[in-house]
């Protein structure tokens, strides 16, 4: 599916102030960024505007700031240093968003200048998409790029605000995104196998429903297992649960065995009597599930089951682990979940951004992957085939 939204190779930039939201929403520690990826994402676009001579203004939220004021542990200047190491360009930062040292920052620069304006929202309007924010922020541009992915789902005053005021175009991650989120449902080379996890049922209704409409396979792990189990009428004991959900996921695996779609279920599970960092597992087969155990990640079986699935595949699409995979004794399936994606070389495979992400990271298979998302709520947003506010802003292609 073709994207069908102006980007920056289809407007006059040369000399121009460009007004870019980008996504620097990235994990800090002691003020030093600890996961670089969405700055590296955003390189292509920053790196196209500077050698056509454009004026960069580059602006993000990171973290989740009371909209008070300043915030120094959530500022954006590790994020800015870090664009700086990354590209070997200077990079401009002010400790200003909205006012008038931050006007003065933007009227300094010279074309092929980048500069980054500190954190959108120490200003609650931000959120609320105020049109006083917009209207400030259109100020200092002639042009608005959005190239955020992970926060185009969010109607706030830096995502869509700017595209009532400048022409507003698309930078090239967010063109990739949607084309390679959208492309993957609209004609998929099959056999597609989607791997479903995460701890709710509830949050991934409508991605679990698209996917039983598109995908030929369904592998579900993580929390949301034991709802199914629940809806084949097995006990889960302690484990995560949701009942009110139980009767949806049970018209879920009727829809699936109506359409021929497999949807497979874990066969075992390792469970444990607590929740916590010195849990000790056991395997359990998924319909003997003792009344105090809880389930904390899928068992041997289940993943030589799902392996052997993935490695037919020639598309995959994953979202959400397997298990609690940030403790290390339940990381297992997760892992060999992500050993086995990699592990098939002859597929398309798409990693749709959150946790799976993170847990890519953690295992080191992250270049053995067709493309990872930088967005996990604007892609599951996308693959549930919902409009995104921020693309839906920008001026149509013609």
């Amino acid at each position: 599916m073709a994207f069908t939204k102006k980007t920056v190779r289809d407007i006059d930039v040369d000399g121009k102030r460009v007004l870019m939201r980008v996504d620097f929403n990235v994990p800090l520690k002691d003020g030093v960024v600890t996961d670089d990826t969405r700055v590296r994402a955003a390189i292509p676009t920053i790196k196209y505007l500077k050698e056509h001579n454009a004026k960069i203004i580059l602006m993000s939220h990171l973290g989740r700031p009371k909209g008070d004021g300043p915030e120094p542990e959530l500022s954006l200047k590790p994020a800015a240093d870090k664009l700086a190491e990354l590209t070997g360009y200077e990079v401009k930062f002010v400790d200003d968003t909205y006012g008038e040292k931050a006007k003065a920052a933007v009227d300094a620069l010279e074309p092929g200048d980048i500069l980054v304006l500190e954190n959108v929202r120490f200003d609650k309007r931000e959120k609320k998409n105020d049109p006083e924010i917009a209207k400030i922020l259109a100020s200092y541009g002639d042009i608005f790029v959005l190239d955020a992915f992970g926060t185009a789902h969010r109607a706030q005053g830096s995502v869509v605000g700017p595209a009532q005021y400048l022409p507003a175009v698309a930078g090239f991650l967010l063109e990739k995104e949607v084309d390679t989120l959208t492309g993957i449902f609209a004609e998929p080379e099959r056999p597609f196998v989607a791997i479903v996890g995460g701890s709710k049922v509830s949050s991934k209704i409508g991605v679990l429903d698209h996917l039983i409409d598109s995908a030929d396979t369904l592998i579900i792990g993580g929390g949301m297992a034991y709802t199914f189990f629940l809806a084949k009428g097995y006990t889960v004991g302690t484990s995560l649960q949701e009942p009110d959900w139980v009767e949806r996921a049970g018209e879920m695996l009727k829809k699936a065995e109506d359409k021929g779609v497999k949807i497979l279920l874990p066969v075992d599970n390792v469970v444990t009597d607590h929740f916590g960092e010195d849990a000790v597992g056991e395997v359990v087969d998924s319909d003997k599930i003792p009344e105090d155990r809880m389930g904390m990640d899928i068992g041997p079986k289940t993943e030589k089951l799902y392996a052997d699935a993935i490695a037919e595949a020639k598309t995959i699409f994953w979202n959400g682990p397997m298990g609690v995979f940030e403790m290390d004794q339940f990381a297992h399936g997760t892992q060999a979940v992500a050993e086995a994606v990699a592990a098939n070389e002859g597929c398309t495979s798409i990693i749709g951004g959150g946790d799976s992400v993170a847990a890519v990271n953690k295992f080191n298979l992250a270049d053995k992957m067709s493309w990872i998302s930088t967005g996990g709520g604007a892609s599951m947003e996308l693959v549930e085939g919902k409009a995104l506010p921020g693309v839906e802003a920008l001026n149509d292609a013609e």
